[in-house]
């Protein structure tokens, strides 16, 4: 099975009607896609009430992958918000807890930094998240290329299944180390493949300007790259039985209509969505 979506609810004009406001987006992104990546739980964890409200906002069969908070992979640079580390996962836990309730919990994504690299003391960290999130289904996302080094990706892969921990794939600019290739190999029976398009000026310079996130991620694909990317998907689906593509490219608005471009190339059509809001003077 494939599910298709995008990164967050919040930025995509093209899937929500002319009276949307901004309560019934994610109402209104539910009627085209079947599941997103929460990246807001990436800079706060939310509070069950509000993972409550989305959860009844959306389809029984919508699915929310969920990014883990930052205290949790390393990014955070403040001091942790929580008395102890045990308090943060015990927030976590209970907010993805709310989703797996409600049969709404495709994945918990664990993103780690760039300067995450392959060495022992970063293998035995893993092995400590997996501990934390014991249960749930894990999803690594490693963003410095060691990882994917000759000597390492048979290693890195055989790791992650002997370990059942989903693999993330990602097609992101190469930009040197802190990006990674693309490895199109699934290591448990559910895959998610990150879509962040291939702006190298852009990946290089984040931190320089306010407005980082407005390059970072700004790229179109075309209709060859984005048949390339379907066949692959085309692949993975195969080799695992849940297959899930989030497009991470909005800098410019143009997830949404990559995201609808490879399902039509895949001839998806999703079930259960929500029903499409009509404009004021539509029929």
């Amino acid at each position: 099975m494939i599910a298709i979506g995008l990164t967050g609810w919040g930025d995509h004009p093209d899937v929500y009607s002319s009276v949307t406001t901004a309560k019934d987006k994610l109402f209104d992104y539910s009627g085209h896609f079947p599941v997103v990546e929460l990246d807001t739980s990436f800079y706060a964890i939310p509070s069950v009430e509000n993972v409550e409200k989305w959860c009844k906002e959306t389809p029984d069969s919508f699915l929310f992958v969920v990014k883990a908070y930052q205290g949790m992979t390393g990014h955070l640079r403040d001091e942790l918000p929580f008395e102890t580390k045990n308090d943060m996962f015990n927030a976590f836990r209970a907010c993805i807890d709310a989703f797996r309730k409600h049969g709404k919990l495709a994945m918990v994504l664990v993103q780690f930094p760039p300067w995450f690299d392959c060495q022992t003391k970063n293998v035995n960290y893993i092995h400590y998240i997996k501990k934390q999130l014991a249960n749930y289904p894990v999803a690594i996302e490693f963003r410095n290329q060691t990882w994917y080094s000759s000597q390492m990706k048979d290693k890195t892969l055989a790791f992650l299944k002997d370990n059942d921990l989903i693999h993330v794939v990602c097609d992101e600019p190469q930009a040197g180390s802190g990006s990674v290739p693309f490895v199109p190999v699934a290591t448990h029976d559910k895959v998610l493949v990150r879509i962040h398009g291939r702006n190298v000026h852009g990946w290089r310079n984040i931190g320089h300007a306010e407005n980082w996130r407005k390059v970072r991620f700004l790229y179109d694909y075309n209709e060859e790259e984005l048949q390339q990317l379907s066949e692959q998907v085309r692949l993975l689906n195969k080799q695992a039985k849940h297959v899930v593509v989030v497009f991470n490219n909005n800098s410019g608005g143009h997830a949404a209509k990559n995201a609808k471009r490879m399902q039509q190339m895949l001839q998806i059509e999703f079930e259960n969505l929500a029903p499409k809001q009509l404009g004021l003077f539509e029929e």
